[in-house]
């Protein structure tokens, strides 16, 4: 095992997450999620196949038995080299790109073997900050409305300036209620809480905090985005049924009941790579022209303490 990220990975995932962009957004607006979904998972698995390592998916569509989607376990790469541990969702947003709505996604974290939490498919509890405040300033088991007022007398501002981005689900609607009468501008999204997390990183979008439940894999490839940038991460993972339990099991959990922090979501250094599909707040979607193909894709990088976008244009033959 390796502790090192070569240069060459943040360059192999660029390109998958390019590819899956590309691949995606030519069904973007034609109403069918499935389909976008697939030609995303087969454009990054060719990507992921022509990198020299030895990658395993551990945050990925489903467990073996949903192939042909990326799934849990799954082996990629061309098996020489070093080896790698790999989280991720190669269409974050199939409703929106279905619809041609904004902010769908291409995103893909890469990390030593052993750097990333074997989250199974589940949902998870997550609360998020950028970077430069102190530990500890907001905590998964405090009401949201006592989040809100620790997190702006950390600012010195008040609650009411305090932007909260949540994803627009009924059963957010206690937290929506309570972050609203403690003051606080809540920003509602549809989908795309990796995205969400990665907002509280750029003051200029006006979100300082994430909060909700949303997908498990989600959370941990938004972890390795703050891993690179800095900020604070807390998740729970949550069970619906006994099935679910014994997915957990599988994947190495036995305290269902663990908050896990930043560190133990991503405990290595990692490359994290998001290729706009639709136009977003992150980056802009992909864009044809006479003279090519357009991509924008962001880069963060934290062994080399790096945050890029890069813009790539394939020219048309």
């Amino acid at each position: 095992m390796t502790a090192s990220l070569p240069p060459e990975i943040a360059a192999g995932a660029i390109a998958a997450t390019e590819a899956a962009a590309i691949a995606a957004f030519a069904l973007a607006g034609r109403g069918d999620e499935k389909a976008a979904d697939q030609v995303a998972v087969d454009a990054m698995r060719t990507g992921l196949n022509a990198m020299k390592m030895q990658g395993r998916i551990v945050i990925g569509e489903g467990e073996r038995d949903e192939a042909p989607m990326l799934y849990i376990g799954e082996e990629v790469g061309t098996g020489e080299g070093d080896a790698f541990d790999i989280a991720l969702d190669p269409l974050e947003g199939t409703t929106l790109t279905a619809k041609a709505m904004g902010n769908a996604l291409a995103v893909l974290a890469i990390a030593p073997r052993g750097g990333l939490l074997h989250a199974p498919d589940t949902y998870m509890d997550k609360i998020a900050i950028g970077p430069g405040f102190p530990a500890g300033v907001v905590d998964l088991d405090r009401s949201p409305a006592d989040n809100v007022r620790t997190l702006a007398a950390a600012k010195g501002v008040a609650p009411s300036d305090i932007g909260v981005c949540v994803l627009d689900r009924p059963r957010h609607a206690a937290i929506i209620e309570d972050l609203r009468a403690v003051g606080a501008c809540v920003h509602l999204i549809s989908d795309g809480d990796v995205a969400g997390v990665i907002y509280t990183t750029d003051p200029t979008t006006g979100i300082d905090l994430y909060l909700g439940q949303g997908g498990a894999p989600e959370g941990v490839l938004a972890a390795a985005a703050l891993r690179c940038v800095g900020g604070q991460f807390q998740g729970r993972l949550v069970f619906r049924n006994e099935e679910e339990r014994e997915r957990a099991r599988r994947t190495g959990i036995t305290d269902f009941d663990r908050k896990y922090d930043l560190t133990e979501l991503v405990s290595t250094d990692v490359v994290f790579s998001a290729t706009g599909v639709t136009n977003g707040a992150l980056v802009q979607g992909v864009r044809r022209t006479a003279s090519g193909t357009m991509t924008e894709t962001l880069v963060l990088d934290s062994q080399a303490g790096t945050s890029r976008v890069v813009r790539t244009m394939r020219l048309a033959r």
